[in-house]
């Protein structure tokens, strides 16, 4: 069995998958603290569900307020938004539904690039400090 100090002592690139469900029980607040501490901590944050466009304003509102050279660079953030013709199923569609599922990839700004983006896929660099 591996001891959670043996986990912390392991080099690598940490990457916290976080559920949509986990993200539904989360205010605006709740959800930038948690993806800015994991960010800080060097982490990749992976949103299953994604931030509406406002959480995200929010987001790099609170993250611009907190950068320091010294200390905290700032966030790169992509999402992947299903295209309006692929993701929708029939009956979605004839209900004028729209899927909300996105997918979102955060992390620090001097670890991750983002190397190519279309409507099916994010390629990213992760580099580690």
């Amino acid at each position: 069995m591996i001891k959670m100090q043996e986990l912390t002592q392991k080099n690598g690139i940490k990457i916290d998958l976080v559920s949509g469900q986990k993200m539904d029980e989360l205010t605006t607040m709740e959800k930038i603290r948690m993806i800015l501490d994991g960010v800080r901590a060097g982490k990749i944050v992976i949103l299953e569900t994604g931030l509406s466009p406002e959480e995200e304003s929010k987001l790099i509102e609170v993250t611009m307020g907190e950068i320091n050279p010294d200390d905290f660079i700032g966030i790169e953030i992509e999402t992947h938004s299903p295209s309006s013709s692929g993701n929708s199923t029939f009956l979605n569609k004839l209900m004028g539904r729209k899927s909300h599922s996105k997918l979102t990839v955060i992390g620090p700004a001097n670890q991750i690039e983002t190397l190519h983006k279309d409507e099916k896929l994010i390629t990213a660099l992760i580099s580690q400090n």
